[in-house]
């Protein structure tokens, strides 16, 4: 089948990688004429238009966020309006709103084909090497249909309900990665004011039953004290957001949400923003004088 790709980003290059590798072909559509030379020189087909992937059987997005996802899909010039022949899918592997998916997806099926909103998580390392789980919401019959491209990107393919639930899913599973984070960059400074060595508390936590992904993610890194190469805490709150919007939508109260929402805009304002996740730290140990890195001189 012929596929198309919009958004080239450090998940998205990964991606596009793995369906060239796997499908023998993929054309992809970029506005930076620097990053088409280098693409033709990997092989990929290059489109000079949104209209050149007319003729693809599944489109892939991998966008910043809502907006954007928008602009490309309903936008002046956007797909619907260049997709020619109905039965087209579109498979966003971007992060939007659950509402904002919902919404893409009905105006596509009125008229050109079925949107899947098909978020994805692991990072840049697992996009690279194809081993992404990827949540797919929308039409049963359209993700029956991807499914074998979908296995092309990741190796936990989910189908998750009808529109909305692949963003849904993700927004789960981000929270609960975002509240872990928060309270790691809470306790750590704490384990150094009641005179805790960074490195060996940070081991017993990497050995113990507070171990997760987040902790043997960061704690090195913030020993290190390497805050950045990570996506940024300003781009990550969008999760937090929709959760925010979801919780007024539901009449709802997340206090645990609601408490690592605080955090992340309190490090934005404290001018932390542009770090990886890990850089929350740096908000409680402002507040708490001491710095959690394996050579500490607070101890």
């Amino acid at each position: 089948m012929k596929l198309g790709m919009i958004g080239l980003g450090t998940m998205g290059m990964g991606m596009a990688r793995n369906l060239l590798k796997k499908n023998g072909s993929l054309t992809v559509y970029t506005g930076t004429e620097e990053k088409r030379r280098r693409l033709a020189e990997e092989g990929f087909d290059i489109a000079g238009s949104y209209a050149d992937l007319a003729d693809c059987g599944i489109i892939f997005l991998s966008l910043p966020d809502d907006a954007v996802v928008e602009k490309v899909t309903l936008g002046e010039g956007g797909l619907i309006h260049v997709l020619q022949e109905y039965g087209t899918i579109v498979a966003d592997t971007s992060t939007v709103s659950p509402d904002c998916a919902r919404m893409i997806a009905s105006a596509f099926e009125e008229r050109v084909g079925a949107y899947l909103d098909v978020p994805v998580s692991g990072m840049q390392a697992r996009a690279e090497a194809g081993t992404l789980t990827v949540m797919a919401g929308g039409l049963r019959e359209a993700f029956e249909a991807a499914k074998p491209y979908l296995d092309m990107i990741g190796t936990t393919v989910l189908y998750m309900g009808g529109s909305g639930c692949g963003q849904a899913a993700k927004m789960i599973n981000n929270l609960a990665y975002d509240i872990n984070v928060a309270g790691i960059a809470e306790l750590l400074p704490l384990a150094l004011r009641l005179g805790l060595d960074p490195e060996t508390i940070g081991a017993v936590i990497n050995s113990g039953t507070g171990r997760s992904y987040a902790s043997e993610y960061f704690i090195p890194r913030i020993l290190d004290g390497q805050f950045t190469g990570d996506y940024p805490i300003e781009k990550a709150f969008k999760d937090l957001a929709h959760a925010e919007e979801t919780e007024a939508a539901e009449d709802l109260n997340l206090p645990m949400t609601n408490a690592a929402a605080s955090v992340f805009r309190r490090a934005m304002e404290e001018g932390c923003g542009a770090f990886g996740k890990g850089g929350l730290i740096r908000v409680w140990e402002e507040e708490m004088g001491v710095h959690f890195r394996r050579e500490n001189p607070d101890l």
